[in-house]
């Protein structure tokens, strides 16, 4: 019995997963496909990430496997009429939104099917795992166009303030700064957006693999948005300052303005490394 289950349960897991690359395939070959990879390039690693947190955690799962046949088919059915509504309205929206609706709805599907095969107590002890599979959802633009702004603000703070602390004269206004033959803005696409996304998934997987109180991994977590804005303000100064003393075309090209961002990246990251190790010092032994 059990073994048909499980082909059961992993046929279901096929269909749904193979159901979700039709929208990421859609999105990726739209208007806004260039935009998507330089967001989401991190997101075919999702359900690596997951499944290896389901391997570690597969003891615990299998203490108790008694499929649940109230909430399970609720959920399903939840998700599978809001696929279907996605299908048939989801036409209106943009691409990245319409990939939102139906991947979210979907994997909302998935966890009712695992619920009804497995039972409330592995969904409890696989929800991590099973809530982390949900960054396959792009992020509805309204949403990230907030997120980008929030950290366009933070970053032109911090680069007006390293600007000061140097003693570098400029002129502001808004995202702009004028810095003699040198004018910048902190446009959308120097946000730090996707550094900040790499950032969140690794700091919300830290906390879940190294910390167990609650409390110090929220507080890991409220790290991250400083320690990213903190990190671009940087990038956005050294950038600056490289463009008026040695060569303005580290502005406009180059290594380090496309692709030198994990150069600052690391020095986040170790940052964020030693909070970590401070807050797992903390944590009771044993």
């Amino acid at each position: 019995m059990m073994k048909y289950r499980n082909i059961g349960f992993f046929l279901i897991t096929a269909a749904v997963f193979g159901g979700t690359i039709l929208p990421l395939k859609n999105l990726m070959t739209s208007k806004a496909g260039g935009r998507f990879y330089d967001y989401y390039s991190h997101i075919y690693l999702i359900p690596v990430v997951s499944a290896y947190l389901f391997y570690i955690r597969r003891e615990e799962i299998r203490r108790s496997l008694r499929p649940d046949i109230s909430l399970g088919p609720i959920l399903s059915i939840a998700g599978l009429i809001g696929y279907g509504c996605a299908l048939l309205w989801g036409k209106a929206l943009v691409e990245i939104d319409q990939a939102a609706w139906q991947i979210s709805a979907l994997l909302t599907a998935w966890l009712g099917i695992f619920l009804l095969f497995w039972g409330k107590e592995a969904f409890r002890a696989a929800l991590f795992p099973l809530l982390f599979l949900f960054f396959l959802v792009p992020v509805p633009r309204a949403l990230m166009d907030g997120f980008i702004y929030v950290l366009q603000v933070g970053s032109t703070w911090v680069t007006a303030w390293i600007f000061s602390l140097l003693g570098v004269s400029y002129y502001q206004e808004g995202f702009i700064f004028e810095l003699g033959r040198v004018t910048i803005e902190v446009a959308k696409e120097c946000s730090g957006i996707r550094s900040t996304m790499a950032m969140v998934i690794t700091g919300i997987l830290a906390a879940y693999l190294f910390l167990g109180r609650n409390r110090n991994r929220l507080i890991l977590m409220l790290t991250i948005l400083p320690i990213t804005i903190l990190k671009n303000g940087i990038r956005i100064v050294t950038l600056t300052l490289l463009a008026i003393y040695v060569d303005q075309r580290f502005l406009t090209g180059g290594f380090l303005h496309k692709s030198g961002g994990f150069l600052f990246y690391i020095p986040g990251l170790l940052i964020f490394g030693a909070i970590l190790l401070w807050l797992r010092k903390k944590e009771p032994k044993g």
